[in-house]
């Protein structure tokens, strides 16, 4: 009977470590580097290359309605956001709708 409740324990010990090491790798899967560098020092690419903009879009630090008109093909952003009451007061945080001019 030893040798089957010694084999039970190391069971559980390496199901135990099989679990922590799949809960380490799912929050290191949820976690965003804002490095340009991935994984390891793996070298990735921006997630938006050649992504349309969403209807929905957040304006980041640094962005105009110039930048982001031409980020995602909407030349129209003014007209279709009447809550920008002025074209150059376009701020991180705000709220526009896109909608880019193929999809017209």
């Amino acid at each position: 009977m030893a040798r089957a409740s010694s084999t039970t324990e190391l069971a559980e010990k390496i199901a135990w470590h099989c679990a922590l090491f799949m809960a380490i790798m799912l929050v290191l899967s949820c976690c965003e580097s804002s490095d340009s560098g991935g994984f390891m020092g793996q070298v990735t690419q921006p997630r938006n290359v050649n992504k349309p903009c969403d209807e929905i879009y957040v304006v980041r630090e640094g962005e105009t309605l110039h930048t982001i008109s031409e980020k995602c093909g909407d030349p129209y952003i003014v007209e279709q956001n009447p809550h920008i009451n002025d074209p150059d007061d376009v701020f991180p945080g705000l709220v526009i709708k896109i909608t880019p001019f193929k999809n017209r």
